[in-house]
């Protein structure tokens, strides 16, 4: 599969989630630098990004509130940007479309939140016939508590999420392994 067949899809990074009652800067600072990594590392290689926004019709998800926007301090001029309403990104955005149409074979996930959207679209995009790098550290997300009152942490939720999809739905990659394995194509 050559880079050209590659699109590193950048999920919901999105000033959005600094408005919400969960958000914690915990972790914030390592994963920008992940995803920035990843974003700059597709780039150099070649491999178009894709940038995806969640948006709703109220509150800090609505265009109206300012709030869709990249979060900063990333940085990305992505190829292509869409719009979705659900988790999949690949459900009423267009991006569907987009990736047949530009001859896309395997998609790069990454991007907020780990276990929702990037999860959702993950396994939709293997359903779909997608080969899937799902490039867990670089995806972030909060703590979260069960109905029994337990709280998991952004490390046990990341740990189960990659536990459900090695495998089945995607390869678990590092930020390094998904480059390096773009480096290689692009050098093919």
């Amino acid at each position: 599969m050559s880079a050209h067949e590659v699109a590193l899809i950048v999920i919901d990074v999105q000033e959005s989630f600094r408005h919400r009652p969960y958000f914690r800067e915990d972790g914030l600072a390592g994963y920008i630098a992940r995803q920035q990594a990843l974003i700059d590392g597709a780039k150099a290689a070649g491999v178009p990004v894709v940038q995806i926004f969640h948006v709703e019709d109220e509150g800090p998800f609505s265009e109206a509130s300012g709030n869709v926007t990249t979060l900063k301090p990333l940085t990305i001029q992505p190829d292509a940007v869409f719009r979705k309403r659900r988790h999949s990104a690949l459900v009423g955005s267009g991006l569907d479309v987009w990736l047949v149409r530009n001859g896309i074979r395997k998609v790069i996930i990454s991007g907020i939140r780990t276990e929702q959207c990037c999860e959702t679209t993950t396994r939709h995009a293997s359903d779909l016939g997608y080969a899937v790098d799902y490039v867990s550290e670089a995806t972030l997300t909060f703590p979260m508590t069960d109905a029994g009152g337990r709280e998991w942490s952004a490390e046990e939720i990341r740990a189960r999420t990659e536990l459900v999809l090695a495998g089945r739905f995607a390869r678990i990659a590092t930020v390094q392994e998904a480059l390096s394995g773009l480096a290689e194509k692009v050098a093919a």
